[in-house]
């Protein structure tokens, strides 16, 4: 079960995360452009993607898809699917963040001449992430947990593992129990980096951001 959570569940976690902040990022922005195209596109599929249960976009990603010729491992399945899940919801936290800047910044930003991608750069986007910070972390430890759902598409992570020790061994709850805790210690250390770059980050950015 450890072996499966070093080798598994971590990198499932952070490879789909990383995935997760680029297709936020990426949405964030373009739900505040002045294309009405883009922000239809995107609010569409954030709509999509929380509006729908994780484990049937895994079946579709896994199983669906399979049935139209596209077939896709369990690993690539998951990474896809946790990536774009959890980017619709981060999305909303980066695109709140970036929202709650004032706008005399942006004014005055554009009054010395920079472009609109120069102040997202910065001057909006430094202030945006302390903002952000604690949702985007919330939702990496909803990630470490929504990973367990990953053995319903056949992945061997640390659930999965603990499903079959349980068969052989005729002790569910022990080890139940027992892989809840790893989920646990991860998110405990996860909670601690959040904390701790909470307080680096607050030395450079004022309480008044959120005017």
């Amino acid at each position: 079960m450890f072996l499966a959570g070093l080798q598994v569940t971590i990198p499932l976690t952070i490879v789909s995360f990383i995935l997760s902040l680029i297709i936020a990022g990426i949405t964030a922005i373009a739900r505040i452009s002045n294309s009405r195209i883009l922000r239809f596109i995107f609010a569409t599929y954030v709509w999509i993607f929380r509006g729908t249960p994780l484990i049937v976009q895994l079946f579709i990603a896994y199983f669906g898809l399979a049935s139209l010729g596209l077939t896709l491992d369990a690993w690539t399945a998951a990474v896809i699917t946790f990536g774009l899940n959890s980017g619709a919801y981060a999305s909303e936290a980066i695109r709140a963040a970036i929202l709650s800047i004032s706008n005399g910044q942006w004014d005055a930003a554009r009054s010395l001449g920079m472009s609109r991608l120069k102040i997202l750069q910065r001057v909006i986007a430094p202030q945006a992430f302390r903002i952000a910070l604690p949702p985007l972390f919330n939702e990496l430890i909803s990630l470490v947990k929504a990973t367990s759902l990953a053995a319903s598409i056949t992945l061997v992570e640390m659930f999965l593992v603990s499903q079959r020790v349980a068969a052989r061994t005729y002790q569910p709850l022990i080890m139940y129990i027992v892989v809840a805790f790893f989920y646990l210690m991860i998110s405990t250390i996860l909670v601690g980096v959040q904390n701790y770059l909470e307080k680096r980050t607050s030395k450079h950015v004022g309480g008044n951001t959120h005017a």
